[in-house]
């Protein structure tokens, strides 16, 4: 990046290290920084939808959709997560293939199962062989999208399930006394209520997944740790213009500093929101805010 960077044994240790820390590969390191980012954007939000529809579910009256609400939640949280991810992936990435090839590949006479290996047409492939690496980074990062989603959607709706059972019932009783509808009791009096309930075990399962994201890994997409590891190994002069000694401790330590004050923002940020929503409510933090004004 820097001019003087152009022959780096020449160097002395702080122009060495400006030069080493502004590298190619760096920049991929810095990216993925922005890839955990992104994902973490993109899986609290669509995880809180799911928990909310299943929460919502677990409570219906029509017996189907309480049993599949149940049963996801029970299901899902029982299952650890690596061996989700592990199986999930691989169940989902055959099940599109599958799909693709029974509609692009009818001549197709071959078994699709040989042995051990999972065998489709070219045509079927996801992504195509032939496709842009960017294609191949968006599907891994989509099914990494997916995979956390549905994780941690079960944890959300076991939170949210909880926070609408614990809104007091007498408010419950008061709405219908005064003519509302189940639907609208739902929306402007369960609802509106449970986040109190609910936010102090969404923030802890935000900060799960803060601390989950390195299991990227695990879904191919390369991510912090991996370029850390990566990085931070031994490198000799004959694979690469900047030499040095086994770095992963520094390089994991950084990694340590970032989550470290990652969550501290969040645990802030999350007080604050805390301390929004019980102004004027009848909790114990309503109260204190009530006492405190006093």
């Amino acid at each position: 990046m820097f001019s003087f960077c152009t022959d780096p044994s020449t160097l002395s240790t702080w122009p060495w290290m400006a030069c080493y820390l502004t590298t190619g590969v760096h920049m991929s390191l810095y990216l993925s920084v922005l890839t955990v980012l992104l994902l973490l954007a993109i899986t609290a939000p669509v995880a809180l939808g799911i928990g909310f529809a299943c929460a919502s579910a677990a409570r219906s009256e029509i017996a189907p959709l309480r049993w599949f609400g149940k049963a996801y939640i029970a299901i899902v949280r029982g299952v650890p997560d690596i061996a989700f991810f592990l199986f999930f992936v691989i169940a989902l990435d055959q099940g599109v293939e599958y799909l693709r090839h029974k509609m692009l590949c009818p001549e197709w006479t071959e078994p699709i199962r040989q042995g051990n290996d999972f065998v489709v047409c070219q045509a079927a492939k996801m992504p195509l062989g032939n496709a842009p690496q960017w294609i191949h980074e968006t599907y891994g990062f989509s099914l990494a999208v997916i995979t956390f989603a549905l994780v941690y959607g079960a944890f959300a709706a076991n939170v949210l399930y909880g926070a609408m059972r614990a809104v007091p019932r007498a408010q419950i009783e008061t709405a219908e006394a005064y003519g509302m509808t189940q639907r609208q009791t739902f929306w402007r009096v369960l609802v509106p209520q449970m986040w109190v309930y609910a936010l102090p075990g969404l923030s802890n399962l935000w900060l799960i997944l803060i601390k989950a994201t390195p299991l990227l890994f695990l879904l191919g997409v390369e991510d912090i740790v991996y370029w850390a590891r990566e990085l931070g190994g031994t490198k000799t002069p004959r694979f690469t213009d900047y030499p040095h000694g086994d770095w992963r401790m520094w390089y994991f330590l950084a990694l340590l500093i970032f989550y470290l004050a990652f969550t501290r923002i969040s645990e802030i940020v999350l007080d604050r929101l805390m301390t929004r929503l019980t102004r004027g409510q009848a909790t114990a933090g309503g109260e204190a805010q009530r006492k405190a004004a006093a």
